[in-house]
């Protein structure tokens, strides 16, 4: 809804200075996430939140207003989770951006506007690690990691962002802020509400502090390099290596990313090859063990090459190529990005469907995959300017759903359902879960002003 000028003015002289953006100019920057949807709304205005105590009085003005309020972290989402609706309040969490890490309880306490790629550094100069690794590491927010429970390259032996999130402080819909669990490794008085806010994606509430586990800093890494003939082979050797072992990343790659990844910035990847992993060993005492097993599974199951490395440096180059994906295949057209998740085991069956859903939509679909977890990211390409093919891209990414649905898996790993997917959540879920989470958001939004339209209709 609308919101008279006045109505701005009294919210902006609650909150801090400069908190408050109503330039069109600028609001356009913060009207949709990096899934570029151009069903985005256009919101009413801005609030650059400083503090909880600014969040606090933005959701208790637009709870009193009857106002939507999308959270938004670094706006580096793939779902439309933060796409503004019209009239409403961007609610970001940018300038919110303090890190402080607590050795002895190996613990960093975070509030949500810091980068990913900034807690681990902060981490990295005590000598600890923060494990999850999102592609998106450099450019997206802990705030935005937690609302989505986001994943990344490491999490096929490490974890995903609940496994680290301790604590949390936490505002609701009326303005209410709440702490939740704290630097204890075991805990279990009560709900377990930490987790329930983690994975939300700005529903329930907005994460204004964090409390993230640290572990001591990652060992040295061995590093395999596969090449195969087909995406078949190399999903058949992820489900030979697994196995036995659990990398400390295995990462696929199809002919087209690779490709891309080629053209957009020479990183001396094969482009003849229609397939590659990126596997790390990083176990003490036993990498030789993993390795050995890692190159006779790539071996047996048809890999054309493989190459194996302890130099750091190398392995770095590679994994450097692998994080350039996302960039690179935005050179190619408009994107719709999948992030859907099978059972290790059935992951060949998964490909397979994906490149008859290519060929019988008649539409580009690049395979990238963490695929020691069974995560891929088919990625559908097409040209929005013609509309029989985006029709045609519209359906592969629809049937790219079902088909992950149909093998027992889910329609989103690490990105969340956002508004691109909600409407597949119920085919997943059935009617008793999401009755099930409506009873849950409204008991805590009972206004609804909380991101409607993400996640729920």
């Amino acid at each position: 809804m609308s919101t008279p000028d006045t109505e701005i003015a009294t919210l902006a002289a609650g909150l801090s200075d400069g908190a408050v953006l109503t330039d069109p100019a600028v609001i356009e920057g913060y009207r949709r996430d990096a899934a570029a949807d151009p069903k985005s709304g256009l919101p009413r205005a801005v609030v650059r939140a400083a503090s909880t105590e600014d969040v606090q009085a933005m959701l208790r003005w637009a709870s009193a207003h009857g106002v939507a309020v999308v959270p938004r972290g670094a706006g580096s989402g793939l779902s439309g989770g933060a796409n503004a609706v019209d009239g409403g309040i961007i609610l970001s969490t940018e300038r919110m951006r303090q890190v402080r890490i607590d050795t002895a309880n190996r613990t960093a306490v975070v509030q949500p506007g810091v980068l990913n790629s900034e807690v681990k550094r902060a981490a990295a100069e005590h000598g600890l690690w923060y494990p999850p690794d999102p592609a998106s590491v450099e450019i997206s927010s802990i705030g935005g990691n937690a609302a989505t429970n986001a994943g990344g390259l490491c999490c096929v032996k490490y974890g995903v962002t609940s496994d680290y999130v301790l604590g949390m402080e936490v505002v609701l819909a009326d303005g209410t802020a709440v702490r939740l669990g704290g630097p204890r490794l075991k805990d279990v008085a009560g709900l377990s509400l930490t987790k329930l806010f983690v994975g939300s994606e700005g529903i329930l509430g907005v994460i204004t502090e964090l409390t993230l586990r640290l572990i001591p800093a990652q060992p040295p890494a061995s590093t395999v390099v596969a090449v195969f003939a087909s995406v078949q082979d190399a999903a058949d050797a992820v489900v030979a290596i697994t196995a036995k072992v659990r990398p400390a990343m295995l990462e696929l790659m199809d002919h087209a990313s690779i490709n891309a990844v080629e053209d957009y910035s020479r990183m001396g990847l094969d482009r003849e090859a229609q397939a590659l992993l990126l596997i790390q060993s990083d176990a003490p005492g036993a990498a030789q063990e993993e390795i050995a097993h890692i190159v006779a599974a790539c071996e047996t199951s048809g890999a054309t090459e493989v190459f194996a490395t302890d130099d750091a440096e190398e392995g770095a180059g590679f994994t450097a190529a692998r994080r350039l994906v996302g960039l690179a295949l935005m050179q190619l057209g408009t994107l719709l990005l999948e992030d859907v998740t099978v059972p290790i085991p059935v992951l060949p069956e998964l490909v397979a469907g994906i490149k008859r859903v290519a060929e019988d939509c008649d539409v580009l679909i690049c395979v990238v995959a963490h695929a020691g977890d069974g995560n891929t990211h088919p990625v559908v390409v097409f040209d929005a300017d013609d509309p029989d093919m985006s029709a045609r891209a519209e359906m592969a990414f629809a049937r790219v759903m079902q088909l992950a649905i149909a093998l027992g898996g889910t329609i989103t790993g690490e990105h969340g359902v956002g508004r691109l997917k909600r409407d597949w959540l119920p085919m997943q879920l059935g009617d008793d879960v999401m009755a099930l989470t409506r009873r849950i958001k409204e008991a805590l939004d009972p206004h609804g002003i909380l991101n409607p339209g993400a996640v729920l209709r």
